[in-house]
C-alpha cells in the first residue's frame, strides 16, 4: 500500500523547508554558524546569561554539537561558561559577544518582532493556535505510533 502526501501537507512541508531556509540565509549573511546564532539567540532571549541545558532544550539540538559550539564561542572569546549550581552550568556572553550578538542574534529577533507586530492580534493567535495544534496533533500520532509498535512486539 503507497499512502502520498496530501496537498495541504506538502505546502506545509514546503513551508517550513522555505523557512528553514530563509533562517540559515540570515545566519549565513550574518557571519555565524546556525549552532552559533542558536546560542546567541538563546542567550539574548534570556537576557545575558542563561543555563546550558535551555539552549539544549529551546533549540532541539544534541549536547554534544552544543557542547562543540559553545568550546569554539569560548575560544573566540564570545562566551564563558560558569557553574549555575552543582550540576548545571550557566552560558554567558563576554563583551564581546554582547556586540555580535546585538549585531546578529538581536537583528534576528528584532525582525521576528516587526513580522509579528505587522499582524493583528487576531492573526498571530490564530498562526499560533494552529501551529501549537498541529504539534501537539503530531505528538498524540506519535505516542500512539509507539504504543503500537510496543505492543506488537
Amino acid at each position: 500500500m503507497r499512502i502520498h502526501t496530501s496537498k495541504d501537507m506538502k505546502r506545509f512541508n514546503y513551508l517550513i523547508s522555505e523557512t528553514d531556509a530563509a533562517y540559515r540565509e540570515m545566519t549565513k549573511k550574518l557571519g555565524l554558524s546556525d549552532s552559533a546564532m542558536i546560542i546567541l539567540y538563546t542567550i539574548c532571549d534570556n537576557g545575558d546569561s542563561c543555563l546550558l541545558k535551555d539552549i539544549c532544550h529551546f533549540s532541539g539540538i544534541h549536547k554534544q554539537t552544543i557542547n562543540s559550539a559553545i568550546r569554539k564561542l569560548e575560544a573566540e572569546e564570545i562566551l564563558y561558561l560558569e557553574s549555575a549550581d552543582a550540576k548545571s552550568k550557566k552560558v554567558c556572553l563576554t563583551e564581546k559577544g554582547r556586540r555580535l550578538a546585538e549585531h546578529t542574534a538581536m537583528r534576528m529577533i528584532q525582525a521576528e518582532n516587526e513580522i509579528f507586530a505587522s499582524w493583528s492580534e487576531a492573526d498571530v493567535e490564530q498562526y499560533l493556535l494552529l501551529t501549537e495544534r498541529f504539534l501537539m496533533g503530531f505528538r498524540e500520532k506519535t505516542n500512539e505510533m509507539q504504543r503500537k509498535d510496543t505492543e506488537a512486539i
